[in-house]
């Protein structure tokens, strides 16, 4: 048996394979093990692990509330993004996304610029001091990845990096793709 974070895999039960609906995992149930026959799908462990990282997360800590580094860190990847793609990237709904928009606006971590072509929209950009923000959220956050990831050696938590990583840019690109308005052809 191998114990990760939680939850035990059986080598007998777990096939490492691209089906992953035959997958089975152990969850630890009030000290006893209990074989739940859920899949153990990594998109339900994602989750669980976040929460971790919310749980172990404060304000303090951060300079700032969790949603609002997740947020500043989406912009430090996508500046000059669309207001409406953050809807869509933090998952949040529209009127949300603009009250927390309004409070890194107050805090001089971001501005809205209207576009130039069309005056409803808005490109949202992160300021040098929105950057200097979330470098300090990154090293305090630095703390919460130890404590949630202390399972896992330097070597293994570069490799989980560089997966989710790809993971992500890769299902980014794609929803952008699929966002960006369709070429049609010049008129012969």
């Amino acid at each position: 048996m191998i114990h990760v974070i939680g939850i035990n895999y059986d080598p007998g039960i777990i096939q490492i394979a691209p089906s992953m609906p035959e997958m089975r995992y152990t969850c630890r149930v009030m000290g006893s093990t209990e074989n739940r026959g859920c899949a153990a799908s990594t998109m339900f462990l994602l989750p669980r692990l976040a929460k971790q990282v919310m749980r172990r997360s404060s304000p303090e800590q951060l300079g700032m509330d969790l949603r609002l580094v997740m947020a500043l860190s989406y912009l430090g990847d996508h500046d000059e993004t669309p207001q409406q793609e953050l809807v869509d990237a933090l998952c949040m709904d529209a009127k949300n996304v603009v009250l927390l928009l309004n409070e890194l606006e107050d805090r001089g971590y971001l501005i809205r610029r209207r576009d130039s072509e069309d005056r409803r929209r808005h490109h949202v950009l992160i300021t040098p001091e929105g950057r200097e923000a979330l470098v300090r959220a990154g090293h305090a956050m630095e703390e919460v990845e130890n404590q949630v990831l202390q399972a896992l050696d330097a070597e293994e938590r570069a490799t989980l990096w560089r997966l989710l990583a790809r993971a992500l840019h890769e299902v980014e690109d794609a929803a952008d793709a699929a966002n960006a308005p369709a070429l049609t052809p010049a008129a012969s």
